[in-house]
């Protein structure tokens, strides 16, 4: 059992480079003109450094390499991880330019990046039925697919949210502190450690990210933090699950889940393209009807605190 003061250590770590990056990426973005311009759909006014995305992932990968016992997992989230990260890049930059970047490449990429999981043999491998004693292994081409369409989905789920101060971020962190205590209670020391090490880059981000925002991490950013949670939930709140805990991951998401569903539903029932970016998200509509930034990213948080607690006590229960 790994003891506190490892976890708070390798929190620290994270939360350190994160922090001391950003002044530096910052000053890069400026210097380059990497900067995210206004738009009609934007609710920036001014144009602000784009490449707060580099700061997550540096972090994220050298406190998981160094501290986290690197293994398959590390791996496979790490040259995954890669690729989702450098096709973000890429999109950023066109973004800087005024272009959109399209979508079919990103896709294709996400795909690839899940696949390099499950070569890493992190992939949903299964289910212990009710009322059945034993493990139900999936086919392996039932595998592939749940688990390249659960990466997909949450890679691009958080990148949905990353459109207000703070929100991605801090919603990262939320979720992935509620997969370090899932992964606490099944004794799964590996997964803890990553998932600490997530929310503290997540968390030194922040403090540079939330309102009024001095730096984006980007779709390189929130497209990162997407994957690295969904890997994370595969290895961790996924193994070894029954029905009933199947469950416990999807809670542990709710929040960005919940925004996708809502926005997929809104343009299919407007009959628009639901990978064309517009102001219908939650957090859209709760500005919309009065709040501020801060109070909108405020209620999200909270509502992203119940869905984890929810998902810890679906654990509990589930046990």
């Amino acid at each position: 059992m790994i003891p506190m003061w490892y976890y708070l250590m390798c929190f620290a770590v994270a939360f350190l480079i994160a922090y001391g990056l950003v002044p530096l990426i910052r000053k890069l973005a400026i210097k380059t003109g990497f900067v995210d311009r206004p738009n009609q759909r934007k609710i920036h006014t001014e144009p602000i450094p784009l490449l707060g995305g580099i700061a997550i992932y540096v972090s994220f990968i050298a406190t998981a390499g160094i501290l986290g016992r690197a293994g398959p997992t590390f791996w496979g989230i790490a040259v995954g991880g890669f690729l989702i990260f450098g096709i973000g890049i890429i999109d950023d930059f066109y973004k800087t330019r005024g272009r959109d970047f399209k979508a079919l490449p990103k896709f294709l990429m996400q795909i690839v990046a899940a696949v390099v999981l499950v070569f890493f043999h992190i992939r949903i491998s299964g289910v212990n039925l009710p009322f059945h004693h034993g493990y139900d292994s999936f086919p392996l081409w039932v595998s592939v697919l749940a688990t390249v369409i659960w990466v997909v989905a949450i890679t691009n789920m958080m990148n949905f949210l990353d459109g207000v101060d703070g929100l991605a971020s801090g919603l990262a962190a939320i979720s992935a502190l509620t997969l370090v205590f899932i992964a606490v209670l099944k004794h799964q020391d590996v997964m803890a450690i990553l998932g600490v090490a997530l929310m503290g880059s997540s968390v030194g981000f922040l403090r540079h990210n939330f309102h009024p925002a001095r730096i984006f991490m980007g779709d390189a950013g929130a497209t990162f933090l997407g994957y690295v949670l969904a890997a994370i939930a595969i290895d961790g709140a996924f193994k070894s699950a029954t029905i009933v805990s199947l469950i416990v991951p999807v809670l542990a998401l709710g929040v960005p889940i919940l925004d996708t569903v809502w926005v997929i539903f809104r343009r299919f029932k407007e009959n628009r393209p639901i990978y064309i970016a517009d102001k219908g998200h939650t957090f859209h509509l709760l500005m919309k009807s009065g709040l501020t930034q801060v109070q909108t990213v405020a209620f999200l948080y909270l509502l992203g605190v119940c869905f984890s607690l929810a998902s810890i006590v679906v654990l509990l229960v589930a046990q």
